[in-house]
């Protein structure tokens, strides 16, 4: 699969959801709604996030590139394989918990394992896991970029939040890396291919269902 035909797909899929990304911080600077725009660290599953487009997305692409002639060697392993990457999320925060790493120690260490989790994923679909490791650059290097703006401007958004029990980071640049940087390019991005993997193999499995 080439490099052109990956952009083909994920340019308006990039452009829709720089545009949710950037409808939620007008709601957060804005005070809106905090079931729609939360403004707690995480984001507390808020109903305006780019992360339900994940599945979305990762459907559309899966069952287009069937079409086109791309499906997964095995769709029972690629469904297999995103369901235990899923279910490394826990285990990789309680092994880092349980081997006693600082709060900022555990983050780093959690999203480089998660990056290594998304790459053996990845194998079981490569034509989609490529698809949705772009889409997953496009949809997350703007939010690393408005983590860092946040952080400086001291906005009062989710963006500049990290999780409860880490100690305070300076300068702001060091605070962006660990809870902006890595996190987005490192746990957000393979999470995209990997929960996009599973739910477009699922997909395809009940499109072939249905077609035979």
């Amino acid at each position: 699969m080439s490099s052109a035909e990956v952009r083909s797909l994920v340019l308006v899929p990039g452009f829709v959801t720089l545009a949710v990304t950037l409808l939620r911080l007008t709601g957060e600077l804005l005070h809106w709604s905090e079931r729609f725009f939360s403004r707690a660290a995480g984001g507390a599953f808020a109903l305006v996030g780019i992360v339900w487009l994940v599945p979305v997305f990762g459907i559309l692409f899966g069952l287009r590139l069937a079409r086109e002639g791309h499906p997964p060697a095995r769709t029972g392993r690629a469904i297999l394989s995103g369901l235990l990457g899923v279910a490394a999320i826990p285990l990789l925060v309680m092994l880092w918990a349980r081997l006693g790493l600082p709060p900022v120690g555990q983050v780093l260490a959690f999203c480089f394992g998660y990056a290594v989790v998304g790459i053996f994923v990845a194998k079981a679909w490569p034509a989609l896991a490529k698809t949705l490791f772009a889409y997953g650059l496009l949809a997350r290097i703007p939010v690393a970029v408005i983590m860092l703006i946040a952080i400086l401007a001291n906005w009062g958004t989710h963006y500049e939040l990290g999780r409860p029990d880490l100690p305070p980071l300076e300068p702001p640049l060091l605070k962006w890396f660990v809870i902006g940087l890595v996190p987005q390019l490192g746990l957000w991005v393979s999470f995209t291919v990997i929960v996009g993997i599973l739910f477009g193999a699922i997909a395809h499995a009940i499109a072939s269902r249905r077609a035979a």
